[in-house]
């Protein structure tokens, strides 16, 4: 492919609700539709182990949930890795809930990510580029200090390489990404060339209630995929840092052309629209190895920003090969039916992503489809309010 360079007009874009199509063309390098490198999207086992803590019993009970799934070397082995963490914040910062810390709560605990890495390079990972669009212009490691991580021992481990792809970061274009079945509501998405720029991507999420979607785990992680320049309130602003109200809010969807985005497909039902674009962006990204730390996390909402929540412990790690699967078992370990419609616990008022992803043959939602090891879905679970 041919690199598109951008201009510094293109860099000085000032921030408005709607953009010409050739503006947003000149933002971005076509790359073509993803496909998954490792396992088939149909590939549905999903292990579950015990963790009851942080700190050194997450690398053992990490080691056990991937040789339950048949080892990752082989997955892993001499490739670069894309890891997207989940920073989610409000503008307050990292914030204790109910006096416990941010990881231990409602975002990416260091200690996960640290023992992660550790086995990545451990099965000959060469590379591992931990991303998250996070919305600050400060350096991203005083970001990941102020999240709780130990960021000089996670540099020190191998090549590890942090982005934050709220705007183009160390890259020098976007790449349009396509949505090969075209789309619930987007045909393409402009993203930070640190999401084709791999040969595995990694989604490493909590096990949470999410206001809007009921459930966020590896699937909704993928909302934060979306730069801020492009879909925050700020775009098109290469300095842009606030968030995507735009897009979970749509208060003024009928005067916004975001990149990518299908003429006449948004709808104020934030219910219907949310889960459609989780859809498409995990359609237009594949994930090939699905987390969720359930050691510790809440219920009631995905953030200290929602109502009222309560301190969950679960006490397990969850991995797979496929997201749908992986956060359907997820689901039900929280106490709900993963293939529950709009109106049923867990999706109260919301469409369900995973039905909308197992519709696009992005994996399973049906139990009897997956195959569980470890410990047992009935021993596992550790019910969520209705």
């Amino acid at each position: 492919m041919c690199p598109l360079k951008r201009s510094s007009e293109d860099l000085m874009l000032p921030a408005r609700d709607c953009l010409d199509r050739r503006s947003f063309l000149k933002l971005g390098l076509v790359a073509g539709t993803l496909r998954p490198v490792a396992a088939d999207s149909r590939e549905a086992k999903v292990a579950i182990v015990s963790c009851k803590s942080y700190g050194p019993p997450v690398e053992a009970a990490m080691s056990k949930a991937f040789d339950l799934l048949g080892g990752i070397g082989r997955l892993v082995k001499g490739k670069t890795i894309t890891l997207k963490v989940n920073l989610t914040r409000s503008g307050r910062g990292f914030v204790r809930v109910q006096n416990r810390p941010p990881g231990e709560t409602y975002i990416t605990h260091g200690d996960t990510v640290m023992a992660l890495c550790t086995v990545l390079f451990r099965e000959g990972a060469r590379r591992v580029r931990i991303v998250e669009s996070f919305p600050d212009a400060r350096p991203f490691e005083d970001g990941l200090t102020e999240a709780g991580w130990d960021v000089p021992n996670l540099l020190s481990l191998g090549r590890v390489e942090l982005d934050n792809t709220r705007n183009l970061g160390v890259g020098k274009q976007y790449a349009t990404v396509k949505v090969g079945s075209g789309g619930y509501l987007f045909s393409s998405f402009e993203l930070n060339h640190s999401y084709v720029d791999n040969d595995v991507f990694i989604s490493l999420s909590k096990l949470k209630n999410h206001k809007t979607t009921g459930v966020t785990m590896t699937m909704k992680n993928l909302f934060g995929i979306t730069p801020n320049s492009l879909y925050g309130d700020q775009a098109v602003s290469e300095d842009g840092v606030a968030g995507r109200g735009r897009l979970h809010f749509g208060s003024r969807w009928q005067r916004i052309n975001f990149p990518g985005q299908k003429e006449g497909s948004f709808s104020l039902d934030a219910g219907a629209r949310i889960p459609q674009i989780i859809a498409d962006l995990c359609e237009v990204r594949p994930v090939h190895l699905a987390i969720v730390d359930g050691i510790t996390s809440i219920s009631g909402g995905e953030g200290p920003w929602v109502g009222s929540l309560n301190l969950t412990h679960p006490g397990i790690l969850l991995a797979g090969l496929n997201p749908v699967a992986t956060d359907a078992v997820g689901t039900a370990i929280m106490g709900y039916d993963p293939a529950g419609g709009r109106g049923t616990a867990g999706f109260p008022r919301c469409e369900n992503h995973l039905l909308l992803g197992q519709q696009r043959g992005l994996g399973p939602t049906d139990l009897s489809k997956i195959e569980i090891v470890g410990i047992p879905l009935d021993k596992a679970r550790s019910p969520y309010p209705a």
